[in-house]
């Protein structure tokens, strides 16, 4: 199955570090992430499981759940968690789930088959509470995940889907944002009380409306 932008995201149910879950039924009507690990005791997915940890506190305030996927079995999932807890000074609460029959990872289309047929690829879903896709990422195994562009992503979803606006390059919380293209500059002016700047017809921009 290949998951485009938009498609409302397969539910499933696994065995994970923290219990068995239906996925649904964890993400609840928050948002969430799911991402994929090639294989237990990796270097890199240790160092990007131990960065999502000491995290927490930020997808927490964000309403985000996260998961882990790999293909390793639950056992090697708890020897891990405790070898990322020990080197990355962390505590992983969040699950991992252990996908030994590739069911996740084949539902999201996470099998990386040139490289191996088992291996998943280290892909990143995110998923609104609507449970469609709003964002998938992948990565090669030698370059780790940037965790603080994943919260700048879900910070611009979650704005963006409030209000009529979207965000320029390398936008961040409290900068000016773009009044979308279907709204025309005498309703934006109505709609944006705290100003509208007017580049080019279809280019404009207004403070972030909800700081």
């Amino acid at each position: 199955m290949s998951l485009r932008l938009g498609n409302i995201v397969p539910n499933f149910t696994a065995s994970t570090t923290i219990g068995e879950i239906n996925f649904y039924e964890y993400l609840g009507d928050g948002w969430g992430i799911l991402f994929s690990h090639p294989a237990d005791y990796t270097p890199v997915c240790t160092t990007e499981l131990g960065r999502t940890a000491l995290l927490k506190h930020e997808f927490d305030k964000r309403n985000v759940k996260v998961l882990a996927v790999s293909v390793d079995p639950l056992d090697k999932h708890v020897g891990w968690q405790k070898d990322i807890n020990e080197t990355q000074h962390c505590t992983v609460d969040f699950p991992i789930i252990a996908d030994e029959d590739k069911k996740v990872a084949t539902l999201y289309d996470m099998i990386h088959p040139n490289a191996s047929e088992t291996f998943t690829v280290r892909s990143l879903f995110i998923i609104g509470p609507d449970k469609k896709l709003k964002l998938s990422l992948t990565y090669p195994a030698s370059t780790g995940r940037n965790f603080h562009e994943v919260l700048r992503v879900i910070d611009s979803l979650q704005l963006t889907a409030q209000y009529s606006v979207a965000t320029p390059a390398d936008w961040k919380q409290g900068e000016d944002v773009i009044v979308v293209p279907a709204v025309s500059t005498e309703d934006a002016i109505k709609k944006f009380p705290k100003g509208v700047k007017i580049v080019k017809p279809y280019l404009r921009f207004t403070p972030q409306p909800n700081v």
